[in-house]
């Protein structure tokens, strides 16, 4: 997935955050984050600069249809920065060369639910502490980042499987 299909998913997926995902909230403490999608599936040979600007823009926009003080920003580039470190940690270094965009086909469902968890717990981490910005409600902050890491997780993984299916067809 290369070129202007990644221009089109990160202007989809930005999109469908403003216009829809910003919207949902279940009791106050849900809110799904399906745009970190666009992080997740980028080619592992991507440089490591390259990756942190998509990030910091892809956040920036974010940000822009959400009215957020830079908060997509830093949650959205932190996850990018800590990408190779869990790309490492869950598909291990000799694995890695196999592997040129993280999918079920390249990584297995096991290891792309671990990978894609991890990160989505970080980013979110980073999101709700930043938004609530200090340690009084530390409890509930968890329970959100928890509760929202679980629908966004969902989301994504329904979002890979049809990302992959759809470049399956487009390929044979």
């Amino acid at each position: 997935m290369f070129g202007w299909r990644l221009v089109f998913l990160f202007v989809l997926l930005a999109a469908l955050q403003a216009l829809i995902f910003n919207q949902i909230t279940i009791g106050g403490m849900i809110n799904p984050q399906l745009y970190p999608l666009f992080i997740l599936i980028l080619p592992l040979r991507i440089k490591g600069w390259a990756l942190l600007v998509l990030a910091f823009f892809l956040g920036l926009v974010v940000d822009m249809f959400s009215d957020a003080l830079a908060i997509h920003t830093a949650a959205t580039v932190f996850m990018a920065f800590c990408r190779p470190a869990v790309l490492r940690l869950t598909t291990g270094s000799r694995d890695q060369d196999a592997i040129i965009c993280p999918s079920f086909r390249s990584m297995g469902g096991v290891t792309l639910s671990l990978y894609a968890i991890i990160l989505i717990l970080v980013h979110h981490t980073m999101l709700f502490f930043l938004e609530i910005f200090r340690f009084a409600e530390f409890t509930q902050t968890l329970s959100r980042i928890f509760l929202s890491s679980i629908f966004s997780f969902l989301f994504i993984m329904v979002g890979l499987a049809i990302l992959e299916r759809s470049t399956s067809r487009t390929a044979g």
